[in-house]
């Protein structure tokens, strides 16, 4: 259609219902009363405040222009809302089914039909990815000089076996598991039991150890429902006797 029917184009996000009551936009009733004592003029203790507030929620309508609707949802100091229909109209649009929290997260669901667009905090989403992306480079060049840790890492990382890769090649597969998850890969490389897992995960890949969903069976024994409890099994000293016993037997293998 052309933009200047577009421009003159109205929609509405009407009220809801969930089960009997319609949608609210504040869970906590204690939090509701504080916000909606100004725009119903009532104390929160008035016997007319049930039926007010049912009321309110019930005829909620918010018209959105094609340029959309801006909001003040600004608190002040004491928690209180500068403009209080505005703060409730989007604390009610947060949880509308038709609304979603970001223009990506409507785009993937055909369901929502808007989005809550925030300009400061989605500045501050998209610093938040740069320092991580940031942070990520760093620990990558810190690692890149130590040949066996990059093997550890991108063991645990891709689970995959980086004793067939040259350095190249390991170099890269590294670096490619870095750019596509900046978070996971900051998560593994700075893990503290980084070596203790990578040692489980070659165990398994060799055969050495069996692992059936989650669990890890080392014979006929479950030596833990996880890999956080494989952890705690191998730092505990009581089981030295069958860890060397793996650690020969990958050997054999290897």
């Amino acid at each position: 259609m052309p933009k200047e029917v577009l421009a003159m184009a109205r929609v509405t996000i009407g009220s809801i219902f969930v089960g009997r009551q319609p949608l609210k936009g504040f869970s906590d009733p204690e939090e509701a009363k504080i916000h909606l004592r100004p725009v119903l003029d009532l104390p929160p203790d008035h016997p007319d405040w049930p039926v007010a507030e049912r009321t309110f929620w019930a005829n909620m309508r918010v018209r959105v222009p094609f340029e959309g609707v801006e909001l003040d949802i600004t608190l002040n100091e004491d928690g209180t809302a500068v403009n209080p229909m505005d703060y409730c109209t989007y604390r009610w649009c947060k949880v509308h089914r038709q609304v979603a929290g970001s223009k990506e997260e409507m785009d993937r669901d055909g369901r929502k039909k808007y989005y809550i667009y925030d300009p400061e905090g989605d500045l501050v989403k998209q610093n938040n990815k740069i320092k991580l992306k940031k942070d990520a480079d760093k620990e990558f060049i810190k690692i890149s000089s130590d040949i066996d840790k990059m093997k550890r890492v991108l063991r645990v990382l891709t689970k995959s076996n980086p004793d067939k890769l040259n350095d190249l090649e390991l170099e890269n597969q590294l670096y490619a598991a870095k750019d596509n998850s900046p978070e996971k890969f900051l998560k593994v490389s700075l893990d503290k039991h980084l070596d203790i897992k990578a040692e489980v995960e070659h165990l398994v890949e060799a055969g050495v150890l069996r692992k059936i969903g989650n669990q890890h069976i080392y014979g006929d024994e479950t030596i833990g429902e996880d890999m956080n409890d494989v952890v705690v099994y191998f730092k505990n000293k009581k089981n030295s006797g069958a860890i060397n016993a793996m650690r020969a037997q990958l050997k054999t293998i290897a």
